[in-house]
């Protein structure tokens, strides 16, 4: 079958990176680390390279520390242990052809004690973000009212990040990509409602944004800029706190205004779920951010080739696909359709509904 040229599947430069397409695979929690270091498995070096044909992968979302924990089986890169494990990956991925970076994350106040050996959440002010929290023994669970942070908790924690990045840089990884979206613990100091300090991380919105700024200026002490990824949701609606309404979206605008700034590698976006509204937003960020925009959710190949050809995004990334299709490039490139993932198999377990997932090539000899 002959390759029919699409935007997605031409090159791109993403700061220092050089991509073969435009083709991202988007951070995946899937809850392989099921061991006490909770350090990647045998497991994780086959999934990931499988994967490499993505012209970047991120990481599923890695905690920067023991503190940082929220989930079951995710694992961290803030030990020796971890870090062997994620050096495996990413020699599998590199010998493969591809590009990893490591998504660096912390919960924040969406967790649960039984998650921090018995310590209480901590986040930005003592505010229940009304969320839930799965646990072994309560299962999904509400989330309490966290600890505010002390401002040398504030300083250890972006030390965390520093420190994890430079984990990342020992454990091969060509860069990467900072937490900002969904409920955890940036957006939660982005968070009007959750972040209620009066010093220097909160009131304004410049304020509620130092959090951000200082990771990455910490984490710039490691990783040139143009190795650094920030991902953002302006558009995350969950549980009391996390709502996209006009201010919310204002605050957005303001912030990825000032990203640019930063110099970044790219801006990795979370739009709207509304096709027609989510033109509309990253035709707004375009105009907003002076640098590299990778675009996501719910993007087809259609919806993809044609963002990139409209000139709002330059790189789009995919989620979901990359479950069951792991040669998600080839089924795009050569036209062929996309196999549904098993919903038992999305959160724990093994290599069922991981890395036995077939190509398209595969499929089509059977």
């Amino acid at each position: 079958m002959t390759t029919v040229q699409q935007p997605l599947l031409t090159p791109v430069r993403l700061g220092d990176l050089e991509l073969p397409n435009r083709v991202v695979m988007a951070p995946l929690t899937r809850a392989r680390a099921a061991n006490t270091d909770l350090a990647p498995t045998r497991l994780h070096p086959a999934y990931y390279a499988q994967r490499a044909g993505a012209g970047l992968i991120v990481s599923e979302g890695t905690w920067v520390s023991d503190r940082a924990i929220g989930y079951l089986n995710v694992p961290g890169i803030y030990s020796e242990a971890q870090v062997a494990g994620w050096t495996a990956v990413t020699r599998a991925v590199h010998d493969a052809g591809g590009r990893i970076v490591s998504q660096l994350g912390h919960v924040g106040s969406v967790s649960h004690p039984d998650h921090l050996g018995g310590r209480q959440p901590v986040g930005p002010s003592a505010v229940n973000p009304g969320e839930k929290t799965f646990i072994p023994t309560l299962g999904l669970t509400d989330t309490g009212t966290p600890r505010a942070f002390r401002a040398d908790e504030i300083a250890a924690t972006i030390e965390d990040y520093r420190a994890a990045a430079a984990n990342a840089r020992r454990a091969g990884f060509d860069g990467i990509e900072l937490h900002a979206q969904g409920s955890q613990l940036v957006a939660q100091f982005l968070n009007p409602r959750l972040n209620q300090r009066t010093d220097a991380y909160g009131g304004s919105q410049d304020r509620r944004a130092r959090f951000l700024f200082d990771v990455i200026a910490a984490v710039g002490e490691v990783w040139s800029s143009g190795r650094i990824g920030v991902k953002l949701s302006p558009y995350w609606t969950n549980g009391s706190a996390f709502t996209a309404d006009e201010d919310t979206l204002a605050d957005y605008d303001r912030l990825i205004a000032r990203l640019t700034s930063a110099g970044l590698g790219y801006l990795h976006i979370m739009g709207p779920a509304s096709a027609p509204e989510r033109l509309t937003s990253f035709a707004r960020y375009r105009s907003l951010y002076d640098g590299t925009i990778v675009a996501n959710v719910g993007f087809t190949r259609d919806s993809g080739n044609d963002i990139v050809e409209r000139g709002l995004a330059d790189a789009v990334s995919f989620g979901a696909p990359f479950i069951a299709n792991p040669d998600l490039v080839a089924r795009f490139a050569g036209g062929h359709p996309l196999a549904d993932a098993d919903r038992n198999t999305l959160y724990g377990g093994g290599a069922e509904g991981y890395t036995d997932y077939p190509t398209s090539h595969a499929t089509h000899l059977t």
